[in-house]
């Protein structure tokens, strides 16, 4: 969901603190404890310790990916900023300039024949997040990409998985949290030091800061939320070939389409078609480094990520 990040309730020195005032794409009940982590202490090596390992490729802070038997391996982790150099550097949290640059230099690589991105995040802002969705699309359209939901992809980080080749989800794992929220703070109370607030806006200017005890003001805010939540739903329509008309309906958790925005743990994000399979990490990544193997790195496009979804839909099917 989109969340208007308030920094209030957050220390000064959190990283909630430092990004309050944005408006996010972030599941805020699973993503609280990351934004109330402290700001990076710069005096660390970034080096110090890995970003993903027990798997087939270990991948430092600061690297963006790794290469295995001809295939790149991309963390999305964290809360996800546009280009926040000190969340990627230090937490190894993914930047949507990040993943567009990578994405770039993966479909160029000759050598790499496919892509997974390695998806465990509650979301994050949402400047910059279409980029991100559109550089995994383009990259879906010249080599397989393969997301493995390890837990959670929620709000912006499934915004982005959607646009893959296909999902698997790792058992008990959730995604979701498909639309728009907002939470709003209008001063209405003295200060600290007994001053009244007020907000003032130009004459033409009414939708710069909403009144949410306004009929006007609430109306800009609905209108604000309702065209963030198309654009969420037209992206996860296209990437998961989904009837744009009935999607809020389907993705209800009720008879009432407008019960939608929930996670979705295994079955019923297989039953939503929000996902495509459910495997262990070991041996979704054995399934799909040793599809790739000894195989060239360019092929053409659409033909072979229809082809790679076959074989892994299939695959997964006989597990």
């Amino acid at each position: 969901m989109t969340h208007s990040l308030n920094a209030a309730p957050f220390m000064a020195s959190s990283i909630g603190a430092h990004l309050g005032g944005q408006i996010m794409a972030l599941d805020f009940e699973r993503g609280h404890l990351l934004l109330s982590e402290a700001w990076p202490d710069r005096s660390i090596d970034p080096a110090a310790g890995p970003l993903m390992t027990g798997g087939p490729v270990e991948i430092r802070r600061g690297e963006r990916f790794a290469v295995s038997r001809r295939v790149a391996v991309m963390p999305i982790r964290g809360i996800l900023t546009p280009d926040s150099e000190v969340l990627e550097r230090y937490f190894g949290w993914a930047t949507y300039q990040g993943i567009e640059a990578a994405c770039a230099e993966i479909a160029a690589n000759e050598d790499v024949s496919a892509a997974v991105l390695d998806v465990n995040s509650p979301g994050g802002m949402v400047m910059g997040l279409e980029g991100a969705a559109q550089a995994v699309a383009a990259l879906a359209a010249s080599k397989p990409v393969h997301v493995l939901v390890n837990p959670m992809a929620a709000s912006a980080a499934y915004f982005i998985a959607s646009q893959a080749s296909d999902i698997t989800m790792i058992p008990g794992s959730e995604l979701g949290s498909i639309g728009t929220m907002r939470s709003s703070v209008w001063p209405v109370k003295p200060d600290n030091w007994g001053d009244q607030w007020g907000v003032h806006l130009s004459s033409h200017a009414r939708a710069k800061n909403p009144n949410p005890t306004s009929e006007t003001g609430l109306a800009e805010i609905q209108r604000s939320l309702d065209e963030a939540e198309a654009a969420f739903l037209d992206a996860v329509a296209t990437g998961r070939g989904l009837d744009r008309a009935g999607l809020p309906k389907h993705l209800s958790v009720t008879d009432d389409e407008a019960d939608g925005g929930a996670m979705y743990r295994t079955d019923q994000a297989l039953a939503r078609n929000l996902a495509d399979g459910v495997e262990t990490r070991a041996a979704f990544y054995e399934r799909v480094l040793s599809a790739y193997a000894g195989q060239p790195g360019t092929t053409g496009a659409r033909a072979l990520s229809a082809s790679a979804r076959a074989r892994m839909a299939l695959a997964i099917s006989n597990i």
